[in-house]
């Protein structure tokens, strides 16, 4: 795997280290067409990230804002909303948002970390009717089936404890909509992500669905994933995460009839793999 180096010696993340300071506080570093190489740290502990069970941190049952290693991203990256990260995320993307810059893209964070708490809220919201499904369908009304219920919230919206936003690793930019994306400036922010976000450590996820990936959610240009770590969870959801242990909310009981697990937590963009 391209990142399995980089990533075994990246994610300990975190041994109770005590808290860095966010940046946000910091001039933004000098833009530059040549990415610094990703921030090095001690290796993860094969049970736990930063005191917290890794299981525990996998599916998002943490208050990252009072996790050492997550920091504030700055007000200038942001539609507005405050956003946790990573500090290994938000380094890369930190560097990548100046390269960018050198070539007229401006990266704008609309959404970063979301515990189990407020993807249960988002879930629940959208099971029970209150939250229309692509601003069209009440889910309870159109899909009585739990099952069937479920496959239309995953199209864009993960089970809570399922979604790779409870990792501080993912971040969505600019817009939440693909059409946005396919002309004008989000045309040009789409096309230099895909040429240059590897070279941050970032992958596109949900690509387009077809034979390389059949399974998971529709397309999301807008969402971007840091490997170093992503890559590390992701290999440990492959092993250890049970669709019978994911719970907790409103149509949980759907998870085994649908292949949670394998169908949309690993139901990635197979370079998002390696």
């Amino acid at each position: 795997m391209k990142y399995l180096l980089l990533t075994l010696a990246t994610i300990s993340l975190l041994s109770c280290s005590p808290a860095q300071p966010a940046s946000a506080a910091e001039p933004a570093p000098p833009a530059t067409d040549v990415p610094d190489p990703a921030p090095a740290t001690a290796p993860m502990e094969s049970d736990s990230i930063g005191g917290i069970p890794i299981y525990t941190y996998l599916t998002g049952q943490f208050d990252p804002a009072k996790h050492p290693d997550f920091v504030k991203v700055a007000d200038r990256y942001t539609d507005g909303d405050p956003y946790l990260l990573h500090r290994d995320t938000y380094d890369a993307f930190e560097r990548m948002h100046a390269a960018a810059r050198q070539h007229g893209v401006n990266l704008k964070i609309v959404s970063a970390t979301r515990n189990f708490a407020r993807q249960k809220q988002i879930w629940e919201a959208k099971w029970n009717g209150q939250r229309l499904l692509e601003g069209k369908e009440k889910a309870d009304e159109v899909y009585p089936d739990p099952a069937d219920r479920a496959k239309a919230i995953l199209r864009y919206s993960s089970m809570p404890g399922t979604s790779r936003h409870h990792w501080g690793t993912d971040i969505d930019l600019n817009a939440l909509n693909n059409e946005y994306f396919q002309t004008g400036e989000g045309k040009k922010v789409y096309d230099w992500l895909r040429a240059h976000g590897a070279e941050f450590g970032f992958c596109q996820p949900y690509t387009a669905k077809g034979a390389e990936r059949p399974n998971g959610y529709e397309e999301e240009r807008w969402h971007w994933s840091y490997l170093p770590l992503a890559t590390r969870l992701t290999d440990y959801a492959a092993t250890k995460l049970r669709d019978e242990d994911i719970g907790g909310f409103a149509g949980a009981e759907a998870a085994p009839r649908i292949g949670v697990v394998k169908n949309y937590v690993l139901g990635v963009n197979p370079e998002c793999k390696e």
